[in-house]
């Protein structure tokens, strides 16, 4: 093409200047007035004509930046139809650059010649728009099919994806795809949490930013109307997201967990669950967080251990900072008694709840104490001195132990089984109340540098020492959590945990991996009950009334026996009526403010998700679904719930499989963290992003100066080039590549990248295919291979047959790495690697006399295209479905890859799996790998010369010889050598590189004259000394008398491995030294 544009141009050129030679000879007779008009109008035309042109260029210039502005936009030009220069139709662009057209839902527009390069916003572009709107993700689509339901786990609502929801959404997208096309009824139920927490915290600093209002200055209505408004606004969000990934889920069925459908299974079941005596309301010690003033879950609470005295701001008391991780020392006097007894406390301020000291009913030390009383310095009471040998260990500390029943989780259970008075000492705030004397109204923690200042006045501190500890801290405040008594409703777990117990041991509930059941057993053999109340807005308002009666006493918000539940106030007021026995005009209720926990609602997900409690079609039909896929860290908090609340109100497990996927880490092993800068937005990997922008988004998020700060240095260390853009095929690829189960993944970017660069592999060895099949008409179905099939052939059908059966193995157990392994090593080493290098010769040879052979050859390229395509597509949606679509089509192929048959090893495939021919081919290409091993390091001098070396294979076993010669040509094709010889001779040859094989096979590379034998021989006894120096370092290492039992055992594995590569090296190296020498 080039070389006829230019040819042309040239002669348009001769041309032009064959007409411009007669003009000028024409000029000459014309006389001087003429000749003078003529120049000045030629004058001008030119200069006009150099205005046109350069504002021809200005304006193809000032488009040139528009197009590469939108190119740093990613996916800014998806579904956008090329701009079109007016005038002049503009020039053919550049198939790379050519933007794929389409029209939004209908089926993409393929061009007539692919790109010569992958680009996956552009073979991204269109396919799930149409996918969607055909009804591909709906179970209709396989109607007579065994069903197969999933549900998401529904992200929250506020804010966007993380790399952990890519990870689960890619296995489980991959999952959903490979069962609709092994013709599956498919469903997968899409869902968003509401977030309580996490949400209202979100638009209370909205409404503060805004209007600097508080919620309370709002009013309740009008902030859940605000919450809605936002939730309308930005609840798209992971619905966008979810589509950027390829997730396959059913649209039509989309729920969230506050709609009226949700919101009426959640109040079914509370009033159920309160109706069999299993909620109640009780006075019980919670989570407390002082910032939000509401109950969290364990969940939502952050663990920071501390090993030495650290400082911590803390919310709600200024700038000011507090010293955590220390013990304190201080004394209580025994009442009418000179004698004192100590004791200690990482939480000072707490001893004014106080309400005894315990000991060991058998420690020696405190025996004449039983029973005595202690004088509260601070409050104006005295408290017991208790014996309780379950709290109290006597070889710890003094033996002594202050008792804080109303702020301690242990303290409690010690004043539950003393019958101790409780005494809650804070507000909600954290400020300290009535209970505190003096103390009242400070925060918690600046009482507690006023009452250590107060008791070193009155002589009772005795001391401060560092002391290793955990706090735990408010995952959305950052405050610390403050254990708090406080009346809450509460579910009585006890004999449901024991039911999800048993169905794990029985068997019919199956856990994956098998670890995560020790964990199941650990966490439901010791279940406590549930507290379900949250002092929160937004969210399912708990369906109880505290009723008052005309002329009797004041309800007791504390007691459940003041209190009704029921589905509407109306049937509220009838129960008080029938239950207190008075007319319903004596009654006044009150419906409690909190709402309920968030994992409530999320508990009934797997059936309200279809209508329950009404008996829908769809509950009748896709319940109980059939795989719970998630992460391991919500198996409690999350999966328990939902087994538990599942049995308990369908008499149904909700899932007959859970398996849970590991927990996404940095490429150095570390939790993601914003702080750390190592958070990555899918989005940001799909699209890719400067380090500049990333730095951007840490700059315009909710974390404080010193924090971005190290987050930007972090960024800077993971990203320092940015990310480029590697498409979803390639993230999704990888996040199953790397999933095995129990293990953590630490994700490199650069592993991504790598399968990005396994997309361009398919695409450019696609275009290879499509350039030989053209007018190729596949069979109507994959049969046997032809007579006139050749060796290489049935090698790769045999291939094919064992990546199809290794897939569909991987799938069924849930293990997508050796899924993946076995579709990337059959698609870059057998079929790219191998088999499309060994078929050229064939296709390109133009003799007649290679027509059957042809015809063979193409009609297996074609199989392993389309075979292969359909086992990728559950990982790689949007590319394959791009080449699928591409390929000669059968007649009675569907209309998209993803409603396609996945290839399983029947009759037929099954028939293709060759060990012998397989084992064969695996020799040579041992062989193939050496010569291009031998030939690596002289690589520069080999295309300086323009030749290749010959290559020489001393075989001394007979069979081995026999195939090696049978395969000589491939191995020459394989390992671009002119020439391959097999012989039985054993004497080394002369300028040769050489490699062992095994001890029946020596391969020589003939390097005469194409290196320089001294030059070598000085590179080769150089490297051979530099590894004696390293083997002597290893081995001085390992007969080190200590190295077995002070060197860890991998490092042991992995040096031990080491001293026997570098000996082979050696050895190869002196074999190739002393070829040189002769």
């Amino acid at each position: 093409f080039n070389r006829g544009r230019h040819s042309r141009a040239g002669t348009q050129l001769m041309a032009d200047q064959q007409q411009q030679q007669q003009t000028t000879e024409a000029a000459g007779v014309l006389d001087g007035q003429a000749k003078k008009e003529k120049l000045e109008r030629r004058k001008e035309d030119r200069a006009a004509d150099k205005e046109a042109k350069l504002k021809k260029f200005l304006e193809k210039k000032r488009k040139q930046a528009e197009d590469a502005a939108r190119k740093k936009e990613k996916g800014a030009t998806a579904g956008a139809a090329p701009a079109e220069k007016k005038g002049k139709k503009a020039p053919k662009p550049k198939e790379d650059d050519t933007a794929p057209v389409f029209v939004p839902g209908e089926k993409k527009e393929l061009q007539s010649t692919m790109a010569s390069t992958y680009n996956p916003a552009h073979v991204e572009a269109g396919w799930y728009e149409w996918w969607s709107k055909t009804g591909f993700f709906k179970p209709e689509v396989n109607p007579d099919g065994e069903k197969f339901v999933m549900v998401i786990p529904p992200p929250n609502v506020t804010g966007s994806l993380h790399l952990g929801h890519a990870l689960t959404n890619s296995i489980q997208d991959t999952i959903i795809r490979w069962h609709r096309m092994n013709g599956r009824s498919a469903l997968w139920v899409p869902g968003v949490d509401h977030a309580g927490i996490a949400t209202q915290v979100v638009v209370e600093k909205k409404l503060m930013r805004e209007q600097h209002k508080t919620r309370h200055e709002l009013g309740r209505e009008a902030f859940v109307s605000e919450v809605w408004k936002w939730k309308e606004q930005y609840g798209s969000n992971i619905k966008n997201q979810l589509r950027r990934l390829g997730s396959s889920l059913d649209w039509s069925r989309e729920v969230f967990t506050m709609d009226e459908k949700l919101s009426h299974a959640v109040t079914e079941a509370f009033v159920r669950l309160y109706e069999e005596g299993l909620i109640y309301r009780e006075n019980r010690l919670v989570n407390w967080c002082c910032a939000l003033k509401t109950a969290v879950s364990d969940i939502e609470v952050n663990y920071e251990p501390i090993d030495n005295p650290t400082q911590f701001h803390v919310p709600g008391h200024g700038d000011k900072t507090f010293t955590f991780g220390e013990l304190t020392k201080f004394a209580y006097k025994v009442e009418n008694s000179d004698e004192e007894i100590v004791v200690a406390t990482t939480r000072l301020e707490t001893m004014l709840g106080d309400t005894a000291v315990a000991v060991h009913p058998n420690d020696p030390r405190y025996t004449h104490l039983h029973g005595k009383r202690l004088v509260h310095p601070f409050c104006k009471r005295t408290i017991p001195i208790i014996c309780d040998p379950i709290l109290v260990d006597m070889t710890f500390g003094t033996g002594a132990v202050k008792v804080t029943p109303a702020h301690d989780p242990n303290d409690y259970d010690c004043g539950l089984r003393n019958k101790l008075e409780m005494i809650n000492i804070f507000n909600d705030d954290g400020s300290c109340n009535e209970q505190c004397g003096k103390y009242k109204g400070m925060m918690r923690f600046d009482a507690r540098i006023v009452m250590l200042a107060d008791m070193k006045e009155m002589d009772l501190y005795r001391g401060t020492e560092p002391n290793k500890m955990r706090i735990g801290f408010c995952s959305r405040s950052d405050d610390v959590i403050e254990p708090k008594l406080k009346p809450q409703w509460w579910v009585n777990c006890k004999d449901m945990a024991d039911s999800a117990v048993q169905v794990v041991k029985s068997g019919e509930l199956k856990v994956m991996p098998e670890e995560a059941k020790a964990t199941w057993y650990r966490w439901l053999e010791n279940i406590r009950d549930w507290c379900i109340s949250r002092q929160l807005w937004w969210g399912h308002r708990i369906p109880a009334y505290l009723v008052a009666i005309k002329g009797r006493p004041a309800p007791d918000a504390t007691k459940n026996d003041d209190w009704v539940v029921a589905r509407s106030q109306e049937e509220a007021l009838e129960k008080a009526s029938k239950k207190y026995g008075v007319p319903k005009e004596d009654i006044n209720l009150e419906q409690d403010p909190d709402v309920l926990d968030t994992w409530f609602s999320s508990g009934l997900f797997p059936f309200s998700v279809f209508g329950w409690p009404d008996q829908t079609a769809d509950l009748d039909k896709y319940y109980p679904t059939s795989l719970l896929e998630t992460g391991q860290d919500i198996l409690f908090f999350w999966v328990a719930r939902m087994v538990m609340m599942g049995m308990k109100l369908t008499g149904k497990l909700p899932f007959r499989e859970v398996f849970l996927h590991a927990m996404v880490r940095d490429a150095q092993g570390r939790k993601m963290s914003k702080s750390l800068g190592n958070v990555v937005d899918p989005i940001d990997v799909i699209e890719g992003i400067t380090l500049k922008n990333l730095h951007t988004k840490l700059e315009n998020s909710n974390l404080n100066p010193s924090e971005v700060s190290k987050a930007r240095d972090g960024q800077t260390s993971n990203f320092p080039d940015g990310i480029p853009d590697c498409g979803t095929d390639a993230m999704r690829f990888a996040f199953c590549a790397y999933t095995s189960q129990g293990r953590d993944i630490n994700l490199d970017i650069n592993r991504v990248v790598g399968y990005r660069n396994f997309c361009n592999k398919l695409w450019n060895a696609t275009r290879f295919a499509l350039s030989h099949l053209g007018g190729f008409k596949p069979s109507d179905k994959a049969v046997k291979p032809a007579a006139a099939a050749s060796i290489m052939d049935r090698w790769v059908l045999s291939r094919l047959s064992a990546a199809v059966e290794q897939a569909n193995a991987g799938m069924r157990s849930y293990d997508f790495a050796a899924a993946t392994t076995a579709l990337y090593s059959f698609w870059l080493y057998d079929l790219c690697d191998v088999y499309l290098e060994s078929i050229k010769p064939v296709l390109c040879n133009k003799a007649a006399s290679l027509a059957e052979a042809q015809a063979a050859t193409r009609e297996t390229l074609y199989t392993c295209y389309d075979v292969g395509l359909r086992l990728l597509h559950p990982f790689m949606p949007f590319v394959t479905e791009e080449l699928w679509q591409r390929l000669p089509r059968r007649k009675d192929d569907p209309t998209s890859i993803m409603i396609a048959h996945y290839p399983i090893c029947d009759e037929v495939l099954g028939s293709w799996h060759d060990n012998a021919l397989e084992e064969a081919v695996a020799q040579v290409m041992e062989v193939v790998k050496l010569v291009r091993t031998l030939n690596a390091p002289y690589s520069k001098e080999i295309h300086a010369s323009k030749r290749q070396p010959a290559v020489t294979i001393h075989c001394t076993d007979a069979k081995i010889a026999a195939l090696l010669t049978q395969y000589a040509s491939l191995v020459s094709l394989l390992s671009y050598c002119p020439q391959v010889s097999v012989c039985d001779a054993v004497e080394p040859m002369q300028g040769c590189a050489v490699g062992i094989l095994n001890t029946n096979c020596t391969v020589f590379s003939d390097l005469k004259g194409i290196v320089d034998p001294q030059v070598e021989m000085q590179k080769l006894e150089k490297k051979a000394d530099e590894l004696r120096s390293e083997i002597a370092n290893c081995q001085r290492k390992i007969s080190d008398p200590l190295f077995e039992t002070r060197t860890p055992p991998e490092v042991q594995k992995s040096l031990l491995a080491r001293a026997v590569t570098l000996e082979s090296e050696l050895q190869t190296t002196l074999q190739t030294l002393a070829a040189f020498k002769h």
